[in-house]
């Protein structure tokens, strides 16, 4: 089975943004990415983003997306120099308010790409037991004296999702 591949792209001020599912590309070009971080490219699997801080755009302020990865050298800024610095970091996109929503709609795939990626995985053949079969388990566990009515009571409520 061919997964179908959706890319994103979102343009920023001094970087543009690519995502394909496993791969966070930002690029940059022209005078503004030379005179600031530096023209070039980076790519970031999902797997190597521990973070994404984001800031939104005001009416007269921009906001940024910033990628935090493991050993990254992250420093909390002052009150109202967060943007100035993200604009010198390699690993952040500045964005106008007109901008934020492809921004917006780009931080929403992610987050569920990174999730996803760091969800437990069963290994293939394996089922994860249905609730009967954990009932069953209880009941018979009840029965050899290694758990009390009222622990049966309590388990079964979670299992049932009733608590």
């Amino acid at each position: 089975m061919r997964r179908e591949l959706h890319v994103i792209e979102v343009q920023g001020k001094g970087g543009q943004i690519q995502f394909d599912g496993q791969y966070v590309t930002i690029t940059r070009k022209g005078f503004l990415a030379r005179s600031i971080v530096g023209k070039g490219e980076k790519r970031l699997h999902i797997s190597q983003i521990a973070s994404v801080q984001w800031k939104p755009a005001g009416a007269i302020v921009e906001g940024f997306i910033q990628f935090g990865i493991p050993g990254g050298v992250e420093r909390r800024s002052k009150a109202g120099n967060q943007t100035q610095q993200a604009r010198g970091d390699e690993n952040s996109v500045l964005f106008t308010k007109k901008q934020m929503p492809a921004f917006e709609e780009l931080r929403k795939v992610l987050d569920a790409a990174i999730a996803q990626h760091h969800a437990p995985q069963l290994p293939t053949g394996v089922q994860s037991p249905s609730t009967a079969d954990e009932l069953t388990k209880l009941a018979q566990l009840v029965q050899q004296g290694l758990l009390t009515q009222a622990e049966f009571v309590q388990q079964k409520a979670r299992l049932l999702g009733l608590q």
